[in-house]
């Protein structure tokens, strides 16, 4: 079976920092787009990071660009996500995600899911 578990959330004040954790399990990670979505009260699941399983494909929503960092470790079978500068805006549940298409954006088009983690930043 597939799981795919995120770790590393929590509560930071603004300006803060926070590295999240997926590790995949139960299928052929390095096959895999990798991606974070983040989802907070009354809004849709968005897309904010996305890795490509070669490693040379990357993407980032304008919201977080310059202050998160997607990375991969395929050995591992684990991908993160750096967030610095944290704002009250990027509070919401983190989920990570695998799919087989070449960085897909769409949160209908990924095979499989963690549970999520939340992250609250306080000002």
């Amino acid at each position: 079976q597939v799981q795919l578990v995120e770790s590393g959330g929590g509560l930071v004040q603004a300006g803060g920092s926070l590295r999240l954790s997926c590790a995949a399990s139960g299928l052929t990670f390095s096959s895999y787009t990798m991606a974070w979505f983040r989802q907070a009260p009354g809004r849709e699941r968005e897309c904010v990071a996305a890795i490509s399983r070669s490693l040379s494909r990357l993407y980032y929503s304008d919201s977080v660009k310059g202050r998160f960092t997607i990375s991969r470790d395929n050995a591992v079978n684990t991908v993160f996500l750096q967030m610095n500068s944290l704002k009250p805006e990027d509070t919401a549940v983190y989920y990570c995600a695998a799919d087989l298409r070449l960085m897909s954006r769409r949160p209908d088009e990924y095979d499989f899911w963690g549970q999520g983690t939340q992250v609250t930043v306080s000002s």
